[in-house]
């Protein structure tokens, strides 16, 4: 509201665009961040798209600096948890924690403070503290039977902890409680389940495709045997020829040659001063 009409559009439009490509494509999200972010970089929503734009691309340095801008801009803290996700991904879990035990925590409504304890338990896990990882995620939302937007992903997390703890019966057991919250799909918790089971999963389009290109083999591999069938006959048929051939000469041309052992090696030679025999050409 604080915009010129045309501009408020132009930038309207750029952010409506974040929203839709951010889970599709994020780098083009992020493109269309850019461009709002040069047409209006003093409104706190236009910083809060570029923020999740840069986070989604992995420019955690970029996504911190907007949403420290936008915190500025609005003195919320909706958005800490992502911030101190943000020091993770730059490599500083020991900041992410120190977050985490931060006084806007308790600020945060209690979806924020789930994900801040998906956070704080990240950061464990990067510093190898499994079992920390664990305890940090034991709460009274994991507890509860209700269900609630982040329920299957904190049950998910806590199933991946247990795992990479080395406590793969309860893992399993929490995968499936992720998998029966899961009602829309954002975790991939029936492919962990399958893993744990030694369960794979076969695409039926590729299968059905293997198949029909199998099909046409035998058929091939016939028509090769009986090329292979005229193959063979017709050399018979020409070594046949060539025997009768041979007899023939035997018979009425000139005479048979021993290649034997027993024959004289020197038989073959001609006498290079022997008079050549009538009707033959010097």
């Amino acid at each position: 509201m604080s915009l010129p009409k045309t501009l408020a559009d132009d930038v309207a439009r750029n952010l409506v665009m974040v929203a839709r490509l951010l889970d599709e494509d994020p780098d083009l999200a992020y493109g269309y961040s850019r461009v709002a972010l040069r047409l209006a970089s003093r409104v706190a929503a236009v910083r809060e798209a570029a923020g999740f734009a840069s986070y989604a691309t992995e420019r955690y340095a970029e996504a911190l600096a907007e949403f420290r801008a936008c915190r500025r801009m609005t003195g919320t803290v909706d958005l800490w948890p992502v911030m101190a996700d943000c020091e993770r991904g730059m490599g500083r879990p020991e900041r992410a924690l120190e977050m985490a035990g931060a006084p806007e925590v308790h600020k945060l409504d209690r979806a924020g403070q789930v994900e801040m304890r998906l956070v704080a338990a990240g950061a464990r896990r990067d510093m190898g503290q499994n079992e920390a990882a664990v305890v940090t995620l034991q709460s009274p939302e994991l507890a509860s039977n209700a269900v609630h937007p982040w329920t299957a992903r904190l049950r998910y997390a806590y199933a991946d902890a247990l795992l990479a703890a080395g406590r793969e019966d309860e893992a399993r057991e929490w995968f499936a409680k992720s998998l029966e919250a899961d009602q829309n799909g954002s975790t991939d918790a029936s492919d962990r389940l399958a893993q744990l089971d030694g369960v794979a999963f076969v695409d039926a389009l590729d299968e059905a495709a293997d198949e029909d290109a199998g099909a046409g083999a035998p058929g091939a591999e016939v028509r090769d045997e009986d090329a292979d069938d005229d193959a063979d006959d017709d050399a018979e048929a020409s070594d046949e020829d060539e025997d009768d051939k041979v007899g023939a000469a035997g018979d009425g041309g000139e005479p048979d040659v021993d290649l034997t052992d027993e024959a004289d090696p020197t038989a073959f030679l001609d006498d290079p001063f022997k008079e050549p025999a009538k009707g033959t050409e010097d």
